[in-house]
């Protein structure tokens, strides 16, 4: 990572822009992190072969960071674990770009979102060691890699021949350049068009055989320009197909420009689309389509992933975006777009790489394909990104003689979800989890993906809450945002099988939380926008508690069944129930206001923690009457327990925050007297501010979530 002596250098166009130099930091104490297994989960908006290392292969994700291709062990390397808290914005990757004459250099074009709420600009990181360390310059305006046209691209170029130029399409700011290998970057003034706000220039490419440059433009009227002077100059290209925005452009090793188009930026809606080729040498387009959109009753989709093969001319793979029905598919020619064979009609596609992509029945070649790779080193090996995983084969020349082909996911180590709520029972699994968009997991192991996939009964999307009986073995319940009757299951056998609430709280519509009772006769369900409910049938019939609000936290005590806690962030009040749930009264009032997570200690009855995150971190032993401030912390986003130190009588205690002016992981082992930090500067993980636990049979084990990440956990070296 790169975050230490800064230097200024002068843009182009006069505004000053920093370039950074950091080496990281020691950890107080030494932890190993890993991950937990799921593989995939998010969308992987891009790949790229280099095209002279053979093996050489990056990904880039939209939340989720950049990844480099280790061959040796066959799975993915994260390279942004190192991004910290207040960096986040980093962790969606907008574009990657290789110098094909220096395999060893890569550059980021990372920023997740153009928002006003977004905490900082993007930047460009640069690598002269393949991602494992980066040089880091600052710039003037913010990246969307997380936005619409996500998958574009790739946005940012190396110029082949000369690998100190580097182009940059912006979303909103035209076209960049810099010629020291992307230290400083000036504004090209001479490009003459920005594109649809907020989309911009999609992609930019080099010919390599002379000083050509092509940049495809969210412009319907005018979707691809070109400079024939090294970018001096630039105008549309005559004659070229109108009305849709290019999605990918590639040159082909025949000599033709092929592109994808689509009516919208994808990733989720597009009702027309097409492919189109420009042959250079005499300037003739040709509408080469696969297959024609709105025809044959189904409705419309565009086109997006586009592939050309350098061994074979003429060998071209494009993917279809926004085709919802009946499924995405890709295409392949072998003679420039003449002729097409289909891969979905006689796909063989293994998901027990992933188990969770069988959640609706048979499983699909894929949505959201926003990209395709083929090896340059064999036309056999292919590898596509979707809206969950990375899926690749190699056999893909079998499709030309009318045979299957054979593919399997290809994402191992590439761990892209967000986590919303993690639970460590003292008994069943070590872990279940649950994640944004894919549902809720049960971790038998860590290092072993679920074999069952995701929970069913119902199968959930994204699940934002779980809780656990402390003393009744086995039972769990979660929540989903999900339709009316599908929000809320329990389990009683630790989370191997479901069943789903037959009744949920009146007037609610939004999801919120819920908690158990120690003994698993209460629980206790916070939507947010109607009064806490509680239920002692297993979610059939649900009551108004009494005395709390709408917006309060609740938690039951791990301990004694009786008891649950309560805390409204919008006043600074804290509240009790001694009777189950059933009512609550106020108790400590002036607490932190604006943030709140609650969490009970699972052998000390009366014992509750506030995480109040800028407001600190406080401790209840009297049942939630008193609270006091913990003030060895500054910040406290989560707060979770796990097994105490040997010869220790109280819990290990964890939570990511703020001590000492150092942001991080912090355990102790004290009940908060002292803290250790338990990551270090390569393992922030960027947000983790979501859920925090630590493992009750396994002393120093934590699990940590973040927002796009995965499920990191972190053990003593």
């Amino acid at each position: 990572m790169n975050l230490g002596r800064r230097q200024f250098l002068a843009l182009g166009t006069g505004t000053a822009l920093a370039a950074a130099t950091t080496r990281p930091a020691s950890a107080t104490t030494s932890y190993r992190w890993r991950n937990v297994e799921i593989v995939g989960g998010g969308f992987v908006t891009g790949i790229i072969h280099h095209p002279y290392k053979r093996g050489l292969v990056y990904a880039r994700t939209d939340i989720g960071g950049a990844a480099r291709f280790d061959n040796r062990t066959q799975r993915w390397v994260q390279l942004l674990h190192w991004v910290g808290w207040d960096e986040w914005n980093w962790t969606g990757v907008e574009s990657l770009a290789l110098d094909p004459a220096d395999p060893d250099r890569l550059y980021l074009a990372v920023g997740t979102y153009t928002n006003d709420w977004s905490p900082i600009n993007g930047a460009i990181l640069r690598s002269t060691d393949q991602g494992r360390t980066f040089q880091r310059t600052d710039l003037p305006f913010k990246l969307g890699g997380n936005e619409p046209g996500r998958s574009m691209g790739e946005r940012l170029v190396v110029n082949p021949r000369d690998g100190r130029v580097l182009l940059l399409g912006t979303r909103n700011q035209g076209l960049w350049r810099s010629t020291d290998r992307g230290q400083t970057w000036s504004r090209v003034d001479s490009f003459p068009a920005t594109g649809t706000p907020g989309i911009g220039v999609g992609f930019v490419f080099f010919d390599p055989r002379n000083a050509t440059i092509y940049a495809g433009v969210t412009d319907p009227a005018a979707p691809l320009y070109r400079s024939t002077d090294a970018g001096e100059t630039w105008s549309p290209i005559a004659g070229q197909p109108t009305g849709l925005l290019p999605h990918h452009g590639e040159l082909g090793a025949d000599g033709n420009i092929y592109v994808t188009y689509g009516d919208r930026p994808g990733p989720y809606e597009m009702y027309d689309g097409a492919v189109h080729k420009l042959d250079t040498a005499t300037g003739t387009w040709t509408d080469i389509t696969p297959l024609r959109p709105n025809t044959g009753g189904e409705a419309g989709f565009g086109y997006g992933g586009l592939a050309t093969d350098p061994r074979r001319p003429g060998t071209v793979m494009v993917s279809t975006m926004s085709r919802w029905g009946p499924v995405d598919d890709i295409f392949r020619s072998t003679d420039g777009g003449q002729t097409w064979h289909s891969i979905g009609e006689r796909i063989v596609l293994d998901t027990s790489g992933a188990p969770y992509l069988n959640f609706h029945g048979t499983p699909k070649l894929g949505w959201m394909i926003g990209d395709i790779s083929i090896d340059p080193f064999d036309s056999d090996k292919v590898l596509y990104v979707t809206g969950a995983t990375i899926f690749g084969t190699d056999d893909v020349t079998e499709a030309e003689a009318g045979r299957s082909t054979h593919w399997s996911v290809r994402a191992q180590g590439l761990e892209e979800t967000a986590v919303l709520d993690l639970i460590s029972p003292p008994w069943g699994p070590p872990l279940i989890s649950a994640l944004g968009d894919i549902g809720v997991y049960r971790h038998a192991r860590l290092d072993v993906v679920p074999p069952d996939g995701q929970a069913s009964n119902p199968v959930s999307g994204t699940s934002p809450s779980l809780d656990y009986a402390a003393l009744s073995s086995g039972f769990v319940v979660r929540l989903a945002n999900a339709a009316a009757g599908e929000r809320g299951a329990y389990s009683t056998d630790a989370g191997v099988s479901w069943q789903p609430f037959l009744g949920e709280p009146a007037g609610m519509a939004q999801t919120g939380r819920i908690t158990v009772s120690a003994d698993a006769r209460t629980l206790l369900w916070t939507p947010g926008d109607v009064v806490p409910h509680y239920s002692r049938d297993r979610g059939t019939t649900w009551t108004a508690v009494t005395g709390l609000p709408a917006t309060a936290a609740v938690v039951g005590d791990r301990a004694d069944s009786r008891l649950f806690y309560a805390f409204d962030p919008a006043t600074g009040t804290a509240y009790s129930s001694t009777n189950g749930g059933v009512a609550f009264s106020p108790t400590a009032a002036g607490l932190p206001t604006g943030a709140g997570k609650l969490e009970t200690v699972l052998n000390r009855a009366g014992h509750c923690w506030l995480a109040a995150g800028a407001g600190g971190l406080y401790r209840s032993v009297d049942g939630g009457l008193t609270f006091l401030p913990v003030t060895t912390i500054q910040e406290a986003y989560t707060v979770g327990f796990g097994k105490a130190r040997p010869g220790c009588s109280e819990m290990a205690v964890y939570t990511s925050g703020k001590v000492g002016g150092v942001r991080g992981i912090f355990r102790s082992d004290d009940s908060g007297e002292s803290w250790v930090r338990v990551n270090d500067d390569r393992h922030q993980y960027a947000s983790t501010g979501e859920a925090i636990t630590g493992d009750p049979r396994v002393y120093g084990r934590v699990y940590i979530s973040t927002n796009g990440f995965g499920i990191p956990y972190g053990e003593p070296a």
